[in-house]
């Protein structure tokens, strides 16, 4: 009988039992929305975007603008968001009935799911690529001795070398090379060559788009089709695939991180990741990436978070979860960054240079740290195999999420029978518009826009949604009608901590990084490549283009606002819809109870009562409005026909 609920789409208005929202449909059970959520945090930024940004920002002086921002900000927000979603059993779009006016809110979201989910695919994509190219004997990323190559390759693995060839004999014969290298130029490894010259065929500027690379727009193709077929059934298919997406990862991180830290210089490294460099603690641009890292590794004020809340069951326990997700995430992120490090110490050892200096800035840090350290593990093709199939599982979990946040938001949109039993071919739509954006992404200038896109698209307007979103739930909906919600919901009311930071920590923080930042501006370069001023343009445009949707929607929501003035028309687009609530019928209990007519108002306490009142009053404020608005429409058809039978109008006045 419980699958039958799930998978049986029952007629609306029937009694659902065992909480199950059969319209919508739920989680098989909770591992599942754990796992998905997991999945979800835990992506491709733990490891790319993580150790970049202690890399870029001195080590473990990173750590704590991190964890500050972490405790006060991140886990905070990702409590309210899972409580805000499993509340109402809506999208990004539909939780806004608790007060219509930021509904722009929810398109910010899903503007900023867009930019992500479209590069984020090209990412997987190339992991894919490598994932493909490490089904040989010999990686094509080990030696000097390739077309693509330069001079100035040097090689951690010895051009006369064989692959079983033990680490202390591959060390000895580097040296007089090694010394020849840093002595004439900076050196570069095999894998940064191959990355650069080989997968990108990188342009010489973001405008010389040059060639589509055919390979990877294949991997592209591949990669949305996979992640279609897994939300070919929305959260029902979603649901079983991360019980192997979302753990599988740790396993192969596991292996990764024993074999580093068995390596010549891997202390040192582990070090230079370890050791604060204080002075760069006074950079409001550290605190920003901190904040900024939160935002993104969490998946804060993306809208992801919400939907698979969503489908949650009304009395879940999101607290814990959001605990248990928020404390795994960034652990994770720690446990990666051991691992990048460790082997980031045994290049510079070897290469008798500051780990600084071993590799590029960038998401290139996995494409040719990663390689090059896999080079050195015996048997290396079926480690580079489990390490690029250990970075689509994470990458996948999170395009999971994206995908289904823009679905689930058209979806409960439109609402009608017809799309609920169609979200398939939502889904199929939302995936090929996303493919074909994510073509120019493939040409040789690729890796500039998709730096353009994770620097400005996926930043600073992450900040300002969730700020928004804190002060439009526990300042305009209010924090006690919040707090009575959540504790309806879970049973008992947020901790305090939980309160305190959600009316004044959080806004106040976010709003002072959000400043420091802005005064701390530095325009994004690609090591010596200087983006040009029309490049910037584009990139503030599309940081702007997800935080414009706020106030374009919410002018647009009080003009469309009953009301003599504009006072009266802000606080009506200000209130909460009379739908906001739990979606189930037998969870509208208390205030949410249904109102039959101004007598049962009669029952309530006092403050309720004029609650009440002023809603039914407001609700047939709107009946008569659209009465009006009908009739107009009557009377114009009419004299358009040049008709002249008298129209019956209940309301004189219009």
């Amino acid at each position: 009988l419980k699958h039958s609920n799930h998978t049986n789409g029952a007629v609306p208005g029937e009694p659902v039992k065992k909480d199950e929202n059969s319209r919508r449909g739920n989680w098989g059970n909770q591992i599942e929305f754990v796992l998905t959520s997991v999945g979800y945090a835990v992506g491709l930024g733990n490891v790319w975007r993580f150790p970049y940004l202690c890399y870029r920002n001195g080590g473990g002086a990173f750590m704590l603008p991190y964890f500050i921002m972490l405790v006060f900000c991140g886990i905070p927000l990702f409590f309210l968001e899972l409580s805000f979603g499993q509340f109402a059993s809506q999208g990004c779009l539909g939780v806004w009935k608790i007060s219509p006016m930021f509904k722009g809110v929810g398109y910010g979201m899903m503007v900023v799911s867009t930019y992500i989910g479209i590069y984020y695919n090209v990412v997987i994509c190339i992991a894919f690529y490598y994932f493909f190219l490490s089904m040989t004997k010999l990686l094509p990323w080990t030696y000097c001795n390739n077309p693509w190559n330069t001079p100035d390759c040097s090689g951690v693995v010895g051009n006369s070398q064989r692959l079983n060839a033990s680490l202390a004999n591959a060390t000895t014969s580097l040296v007089a090379g090694v010394s020849e290298v840093v002595n004439r130029t900076k050196r570069t490894s095999p894998s940064e060559e191959y990355w650069k010259h080989y997968v990108l065929n990188i342009s010489d500027g973001i405008g010389t788009f040059g060639e589509v690379r055919l390979p990877i727009l294949g991997c592209l193709a591949v990669s949305w089709f996979v992640v279609f077929l897994c939300l070919i059934r929305g959260v029902k298919s979603s649901g079983k695939v991360v019980y192997f997406t979302a753990t599988f990862p740790y396993v192969v991180l596991t292996i990764l991180f024993i074999r580093g830290i068995t390596l010549d210089g891997a202390i040192n490294g582990i070090k230079y990741y370890l050791t604060p460099q204080w002075e760069k603690v006074l950079d409001a641009k550290v605190w920003g990436d901190a904040a900024s890292q939160i935002f993104y590794s969490l998946g804060c004020a993306w809208g992801g978070l919400i939907t698979m809340a969503s489908y949650n069951k009304f009395h879940n326990n999101c607290f814990r979860d959001s605990i248990i997700i928020s404390i795994t995430n960034c652990a994770t992120s720690v446990y990666a960054g051991f691992v990048i490090f460790s082997i980031l110490g045994f290049m510079a050892h070897n290469l008798n240079v500051p780990v600084s200096e071993v590799a590029d800035h960038g998401p290139g840090l996995a494409f040719v740290a990663y390689p090059e350290a896999l080079t050195l593990l015996p048997i290396s093709p079926l480690w580079s195999l489990l390490f690029f199939f250990m970075l689509i599982l994470l990458g996948l979990g999170t395009q999971f999420c994206l995908l289904e946040t823009l679905v689930t938001a058209i979806v409960d949109e439109i609402g009608t029978d017809w799309i609920i039993r169609n979200k398939t071919v939502v889904t199929l739509s939302v995936a090929i518009v996303g493919f074909l954006l994510g073509v120019p992404l493939t040409t040789q200038a690729g890796i500039y826009w998709l730096l353009l896109m994770d620097n400005y698209a996926a930043s600073f307007s992450l900040v300002i949604i969730s700020c928004i979103m804190c002060i439009c739930v526990m300042y305009v909906y209010g924090h006690r009608n919040y707090f009575r919600d959540v504790e309806m919901m879970l049973g008992f009311p947020p901790p305090l901590f939980f309160k305190v930071c959600w009316r004044f920590i959080s806004p106040v923080i976010i709003s002072f990084i959000l400043i420091f930042t802005v005064i701390q501006y530095k325009p994004i370069t690609y090591n010596d490549y200087v983006y040009p001023g029309w490049s910037l343009a584009i990139g503030f445009s599309m940081a702007l283009s997800s935080v414009v949707c706020i106030p374009i929607y919410a002018l647009y929501k009080i003009s469309r606002s009953p009301g003599a003035t504009f006072r009266e028309r802000l606080k009506f687009a200000c209130r909460a819809h009379p739908k906001w609530g739990p979606a189930l019928q037998e969870h509208r209990t208390g205030r949410y109870a249904p109102m039959a007519s101004e007598d049962t108002v009669e029952a309530r306490p006092l403050k309720e009562k004029e609650e009440l009142k002023e809603e039914l009053k407001v609700e047939e404020k709107e009946k008569e409005k659209e009465t009006e608005r009908k009739d107009e429409i009557s009377l114009t058809i009419q004299g358009s026909n040049g008709s002249t039978n008298t129209h019956n109008n209940p309301n004189p006045s219009a």
